[in-house]
């Protein structure tokens, strides 16, 4: 009988684990729909494909349709939102933004900015949907974090913005004990950063789950501060990190251009911060 426990003990460990592989191939399938930018045929099909994964999951599933201001005039965008069912306890938010900045002569496909933390996130949601975790964990996707024209506090991170804000209409702020951001996590050359806008007793923790995992050759020595789609929860007073590359080819080179393709992202990647995310919420468990 101890065999037998032992042997099922590890199938149920193996079974929740992060699967780097798993991660990209939905990254394959987001990519293989075309740029998405909010409003495109291209993103109205990720946002299917999305909707469905998490169904399949078990999860309860929300969509915020919203009207966003932009340069370009009001555009149509979506939040997703896939939520365990652990009701009544504190919420942790996993996110990711799924789509692809506009961009009118280019063909650009988002494998890394957009695609790579979204196909994680789609597994951490396979994964973690089968665990006893200590908290409610929404796993969420961002429509519009790319600007429209140009980076702008009003042209940029429309979905999470529209987030937080339905989030303090809700009176639901204080239910989230922290937000954990994913954002080009799939680069073969790894290096996350060491984010100075992130919430620091966060980051450190963060941090500190990747070299417990052995993972700390992939962390930033030195300290940037990133404005991405954890800002607005940070300035609602919520615990928010960002876990991003923003190294991606020689000097940022491949962002933002036709070059982000699938050759430039890695499973192996995906499956290391898969594994940070995963030891960081079993960490949070452990906080008062």
């Amino acid at each position: 009988m101890a065999l037998l426990f032992c042997a099922t003990s590890a199938a149920q460990s193996k079974a929740t684990s992060v699967d780097g592989s798993l991660a990209y191939s939905h990254v394959e399938k987001l990519v293989g729909f075309g740029p998405r930018p909010p409003g495109s045929p291209a993103i109205a099909k990720s946002q299917a494909y999305i909707t469905d994964v998490l169904k399949k999951l078990g999860l309860k599933v929300e969509h915020q349709d919203f009207l966003a201001s932009t340069p370009n005039g009001p555009l149509s965008m979506k939040n997703i939102v896939g939520k365990t069912s652990q009701s009544g306890r504190p919420v942790v938010i996993l996110a990711s933004h799924y789509d692809t900045r506009p961009m009118a002569n280019a063909a650009f496909v988002g494998a890394n900015d957009g695609g790579s933390s979204t196909g994680l996130l789609l597994e951490l949601a396979r994964v973690l949907s089968q665990r006893g975790n200590a908290f409610t964990i929404w796993f969420v996707f961002f429509d519009g974090e790319e600007a429209q024209r140009q980076w702008s506090e009003t042209d940029s991170l429309y979905g999470s913005r529209y987030f937080v804000e339905r989030l303090k209409a809700d009176g639901q702020t204080q239910a989230v004990k922290a937000m954990v951001l994913m954002d080009m996590v799939g680069d073969r050359d790894l290096k996350l950063e060491n984010d100075g806008s992130s919430t620091p007793e966060l980051m450190e923790m963060v941090r500190k789950s990747a070299t417990d995992l052995g993972y700390g050759k992939y962390l930033a020595a030195s300290q940037k501060g990133m404005v991405d789609d954890h800002i607005p929860f940070i300035r609602a007073g919520i615990s928010a990190v960002d876990l991003i590359d923003y190294d991606y080819g020689f000097n940022n080179s491949v962002w933002h251009t036709p070059n982000d393709t699938l050759d430039k992202i890695s499973p192996h990647s995906l499956k290391i911060v898969g594994d940070i995310v995963v030891r960081t919420v079993e960490n949070l468990g452990q906080r008062p």
